[in-house]
């Protein structure tokens, strides 16, 4: 074994030593924070509190919550004393939202039955269920930063630093899949009004999946950044390497001097040729006459003599001429577009309409052309016609509908 690897196991042995010695220290209170689903501070010490959070051993779910076993060592403990009720046999997502929705049943059942201390301890299991499907994803994302910290710098070569990576991209898919289970529609179904389900199964799963969404999205940025390093030390030491082959093959070989060379190899001679700018040299006489020549060649402006008022309505005058022209050319297009639904029937795409016809509106203008004819047609003449909407959300996080396109055909009779 070599020292690095012996020195990495004496200290793995201490900490574990060490964080046994602290279960078995307050192995009674420990048990009964199993039993009673909760961990009663005021049984240990304020240092004693630390070193078990530090160890790993206790967390707080939630800030309001009280401190609770880990998720791992509630189900060791379950697996030791044989606790069927709380053992868990697969920690896959869909079981553990199997076992949510079973537990909100139980408790609507015993609630319905009147027995609420049933209702209450199946209450409690139902949030031991909730915080362990959250520690669950707490426990991969702390594995993936140690793998991040610790295993890329023990491994030997660039090669295994990858192949790490490409493990760790694999955990990370199958967390993001994980998450994507979580169904909160199904949630809200699952709450039916009920407060205390509500809050347990939305308001606080929400805000601890979206405090993951964000940890693994860290963790991605992280590991695209760690696989572009270690592909650019990759190239870096594949091209040393096989320069040092070549030169072990020959030994004589002795770099050329491009830069002397009449005829430079074509991977050097890559440049693009300069293209010289060029000016008139006023301080000489020839180029003084062909500027000159130049000048008296340039047309000449003949200005219309108006005054400011003149001027002003004219030029008014003209711009609103050109905008009634081009409001009346895009009115007379969108009732051509109107009459050729009328012609063919069918239904017909706007936007397609007008590229087969290339007309130059911008798509926008176009729609909205549309559906302003639409809504001035008289009430009967409206109903001859079914104006469908393609309609899509902004982005995944707006919900804003944006018209992509429009539809029109006569309606049927």
């Amino acid at each position: 074994m070599a020292p690095t690897d012996t020195g990495i196991a004496s200290n793995l042995f201490n900490i574990g030593a060490e964080r046994l010695a602290l279960l078995g220290k307050h192995h009674k209170a420990l048990m009964q924070g199993y039993l009673d689903g909760f961990i009663d501070e005021t049984a240990f010490s304020e240092g004693a509190l630390k070193k078990l959070i530090a160890a790993r051993i206790l967390w707080r779910p939630d800030e309001q919550q009280p401190l609770a076993l880990r998720p791992l060592l509630s189900e060791l403990i379950a697996s030791m004393v044989a606790d069927e009720n709380r053992r868990q046999i697969n920690a896959d997502v869909a079981e553990k939202l199997e076992q949510i929705r079973n537990r909100v049943q139980a408790y609507r059942d015993a609630q319905y039955k009147g027995d609420y201390s049933v209702a209450e301890l199946q209450l409690q299991r139902l949030t031991e269920h909730v915080h362990d499907l959250s520690g669950q994803f707490e426990e991969a994302i702390d594995s993936l930063w140690h793998r991040l910290n610790s295993d890329f710098g023990f491994v030997a070569s660039l090669d295994d630093k990858i192949r790490e990576n490409e493990r760790a991209q694999k955990q990370l898919r199958r967390l993001l899949d994980g998450l994507d289970l979580l169904d909160f529609n199904e949630l809200i179904e699952l709450a039916e009004g009920n407060n205390h389900l509500r809050k347990l199964l939305v308001s606080q799963l929400q805000h601890q999946l979206s405090s993951h969404h964000s940890s693994l999205l860290e963790v991605q940025k992280r590991l695209v950044e760690l696989l572009a390093k270690f592909r650019q030390q990759q190239a870096r030491s594949m091209l040393i390497t096989n320069m040092a082959a070549f030169l072990r093959q020959h030994p004589k070989y002795q770099p050329a001097d491009y830069p002397n060379r009449s005829e430079l190899p074509t991977l050097f001679n890559q440049a693009a040729a300069i293209v010289p700018k060029a000016a008139i040299a006023l301080d000489k006489a020839s180029e003084r006459q062909v500027l000159a020549e130049l000048v008296r060649a340039l047309p000449r402006y003949q200005p219309i003599a108006l005054d400011d008022t003149q001027s002003a309505s004219f030029s008014m005058a003209l711009i609103d001429e050109e905008i009634a022209a081009r409001q009346q050319a895009l009115k007379t297009d969108v009732e051509n577009f109107y009459l050729r639904v009328i012609d063919k029937g069918g239904k017909l795409s706007a936007l397609e309409y007008l590229q087969q016809q290339a007309l130059a509106w911008d798509s926008e203008i176009w729609l909205y052309q549309i559906i302003a004819e639409y809504q001035a047609l008289p009430q009967d003449e409206k109903q001859m016609f079914a104006i469908l909407r393609d309609e899509a959300p902004a982005s995944s996080m707006n919900q804003l509908l944006l018209i992509r396109d429009i539809s029109l055909q006569l309606q049927a009779a």
